[in-house]
């Protein structure tokens, strides 16, 4: 099953183990990303899902106001899809909200992020 959150780094710190080693963290603020757009194969010829993340009030365009109205969905910053294999079923619904309740301890997750470039 694909899993998919959007997320934003919050800060690095530091951690001690029992043995006094120092780990350095990343705190990421990830999710909740609600489900706001399901393409199917027979319709778009691909099979992918689009998910939201961080809630907007103002400046938004309104193609984007009723693509967000069409899901029943707050207006969001950040719309990114994901695309599943031709074969894979769709495992998430229109409006569904997306957390990090849906991993387990132990998960091996793969994370990508950009820099601002600085």
């Amino acid at each position: 099953m694909t899993h998919a959150l959007l997320g934003r780094k919050l800060e690095m710190m530091q951690l001690f183990d029992d043995d006094g080693n120092v780990l350095p963290v990343t705190v990421v603020e990830a999710g909740p990303c609600p489900v706001v757009q399901v393409k199917t194969k027979e319709k778009d010829g691909y099979q992918a899902f689009q998910i939201a993340f961080e809630p907007r009030k103002k400046n938004i365009k309104k193609p984007q106001r009723g693509h967000f109205r069409k899901a029943k969905v707050a207006p969001h910053k950040h719309l990114r899809e994901v695309r599943l294999a031709d074969d894979a079923e769709v495992p998430v619904a229109v409006g569904q909200e997306l957390n990090i309740k849906m991993f387990e301890p132990g998960d091996v997750i793969d994370v990508i992020g950009t820099t601002k470039g600085k």
